[in-house]
């Protein structure tokens, strides 16, 4: 494959390697030979060991744990890529870190988010391509095209494989997700409740209350990140309080930073679905109850179209 006008590099960071292998073998093409290590004193290097000069460059990355280490290493990959005179070059970002940093959130706080857009953009990314933003405003803290790609034709693909339809709910675990709550729910035509919480400080919540009559339902919880899975605990005993059937989540991203894994595995939630946007850790891969939905054939969907300069938002019609 080639693109309109160069031939098509991708470049794979540290974070994710088995998801750039995968986005590699859905364009039939291989992941461009390069050295992404560290020194000593952890500093990092980089390598491009093959011609760019003219090409259309994607940089597969997701800033994940470590994020600031990964961070960097996308940096350091596009200033090796733009002093190697490649043409355009897109950083695929499946999850994007600090994301949830959108707004000042209090007196004299950052807006993180924004100033790692900025760092992007000035390293010499030329577009960006990232799933599930966590907020949609993000598209607008970077002065380059931004594609934002959306995890829910998959989800809806497994969840009519999967359940009976007539008998589900999706439920928004927080008022601030409702919107996708109901996007989901519209496509696979399902009632829509919502899990009203109140966070009393980062990383713990407490359930309030729940809108909607959820009984005899088959909930399923969705959002876009799932960190020390104390939301979906307490949603899923909140919802079978109310009497619910049983409880599913389906996460996009699935940081479960600690003991989250360990969380989910001993509560109610009867499966956490999540893709494979961050390599999923030890402990998720031998949770019982957490489940991986490949993310890469969208994405290799998405940077096939991007090269060709064709409509990517086509993919969600």
């Amino acid at each position: 494959m080639s693109a309109k006008n160069g031939s098509i590099k991708l470049v794979a960071g540290n974070s994710n390697p088995v998801l750039a292998q995968a986005i590699a073998q859905g364009l039939d093409l291989p992941l461009t030979k390069a050295v992404v290590r560290r020194f000593a004193d952890m500093e990092i290097f980089v390598e491009i060991q093959e011609n760019v000069r003219g090409s259309d460059a994607f940089v597969i990355q997701s800033t994940s744990f470590p994020a600031n280490d990964h961070l960097m290493e996308l940096l350091i990959i596009t200033d090796a890529l733009r002093r190697s005179s490649a043409r355009r070059i897109t950083a695929v970002l499946p999850y994007f870190g600090y994301a949830r940093q959108d707004r000042k959130s209090g007196s004299r706080t950052p807006i993180s988010a924004k100033l790692v857009a900025n760092l992007i953009t000035q390293a010499g990314v030329d577009r960006v391509m990232t799933l599930d933003l966590h907020a949609g405003q993000i598209q607008g803290f970077f002065d380059i095209p931004t594609d934002n790609l959306f995890a829910a034709p998959l989800m809806v693909r497994d969840i009519k494989d999967r359940f009976d339809l007539s008998n589900v709910m999706v439920v928004s675990p927080d008022v601030g997700g409702v919107a996708r709550a109901r996007g989901l729910a519209k496509r696979i035509n399902t009632p829509l409740a919502i899990v009203d919480k109140r966070r009393e400080r980062p990383g713990e919540s407490e359930v309030m209350n729940v809108i909607g009559d959820v009984a005899g339902y088959t909930c399923i919880l969705v959002d876009d990140i799932v960190d020390s899975g104390g939301t979906l605990v307490n949603a899923a005993d909140a919802l079978i309080a109310k009497g619910a059937k049983d409880v599913y989540a389906y996460i996009t991203n699935g940081v479960l930073s600690g003991g989250a894994a360990a969380r989910i595995a001993g509560s109610r939630l009867k499966e956490l679905v999540i893709t494979d946007s961050i390599l999923p850790t030890e402990a998720v891969s031998k949770a019982p109850n957490i489940r991986t939905l490949p993310i890469g054939s969208l994405i290799s969907d998405a940077i096939a179209r991007t090269a060709a300069e064709e409509s990517v938002s086509s993919l969600f019609d």
